[in-house]
């Protein structure tokens, strides 16, 4: 760990870390963010490409794209069609390159980890077991007890099928067992507030993010967290595996990766250059605004590491809950 903060603090002067690699871009790169603008994976894609630019080099420029549809494949597969120069680079999300792999591989036109070229891990943070502000339920405890004593009376929301969300409910009920609810998937983590907010339904599993102003605002309630440590956003919300599931712990991500084959010194260049911006006190600052916990420095080989263990997981998920979806 020393030795890359100390490889962060050295690249962190714009330019050094283009010439310490060996290679430079001359051009405009574009990161392609393969979901709608204003979420979180966008808001931390602007930070990051801000301050990477400049540490590319003379002509480091990066340019976020929004190329959205069917939960990030849209956009992925444009960029795993691209030529693997350095030049167009992809904000991976857990949706993207996880679960909906896992649970809709027939709607994934790609291979998550074998059609990319990992670059780093940006970051990421938990879901929230959420509960609209008039439910009787001040605990995840209860809130199971109740699911599992009355089977199908309750539902339950999700920002769509396959996705984070869908999984990590999923998980919770084959973590406690005899847990059925109705399943139902909205268009998006807005919606899926706006009817907890209603009442419209019994709880949902959400990106901390998206949740967090309506648990402010104490239009919602938060009874844990999924990560395996509390958030310090909201310290008092336990986490589930304190709570009803021990050994409980999924989080939403994002990666940065460029598609299949990219040259190492390309690779190295881009890797240093976003370690670098992550050790940015104030590119951290506003990534925790966002909901996004910056991750630890990681190399390309670690990235592709935690890319296939974090697919092996949710795609045991899916063969342990027996899903079939778009099969």
């Amino acid at each position: 760990m020393r030795r890359r903060a100390l490889l962060a603090a050295a690249l962190s002067t714009p330019a050094l870390a283009a010439r310490a690699q060996g290679w430079a871009p001359d051009r405009p790169i574009t990161l392609v963010v393969p979901f709608l603008a204003g979420g979180s994976t966008d808001i931390a894609a602007r930070v990051l490409a801000e301050r990477m630019g400049p540490r590319l080099g003379p002509g480091g420029r990066v340019i976020v794209e929004n190329r959205a549809g069917a939960g990030g494949a849209v956009g992925s597969e444009w960029v795993r069609q691209r030529p693997a120069d350095g030049y167009t680079l992809l904000v991976g999300t857990a949706s993207s390159h996880a679960t909906n792999p896992a649970a809709l591989p027939s709607q994934t036109p790609y291979d998550p980890v074998a059609d990319f070229s990992p670059v780093a891990v940006l970051g990421g943070g938990p879901l929230v077991v959420v509960v609209p502000a008039s439910s009787p339920h001040r605990s995840l405890a209860e809130l199971v007890a109740e699911v599992r004593m009355r089977p199908g009376a309750l539902s339950w929301a999700t920002s769509g099928v396959g996705g984070v969300g869908h999984l990590t409910g999923e998980y919770l009920k084959i973590s406690v067992g005899r847990m059925e609810a109705e399943h139902v998937p909205y268009r998006g983590g807005s919606a899926v507030m706006e009817a907890l907010a209603k009442g419209e339904v019994a709880y949902s599993f959400e990106v901390l993010a998206s949740a967090a102003p309506h648990l402010r605002d104490g239009l919602s309630r938060g009874l844990a967290v999924t990560s395996s440590a509390r958030h310090p956003l909201f310290p008092d919300i336990p986490t589930v595996a304190e709570t009803v599931a021990p050994g409980f712990d999924v989080t939403t991500w994002n990666v940065l990766l460029g598609p299949k084959g990219m040259p190492q010194p390309v690779l190295n260049t881009i890797n240093a250059a976003m370690i670098a911006s992550l050790g940015d006190a104030s590119v951290r600052e506003r990534l925790a605004s966002a909901g996004v916990d910056p991750a630890p420095a990681t190399t390309p080989e670690e990235t592709r590491t935690f890319l296939a263990a974090e697919l092996a997981k949710f795609r045991g998920i899916v063969q342990r809950a027996e899903l079939r979806l778009g099969r």
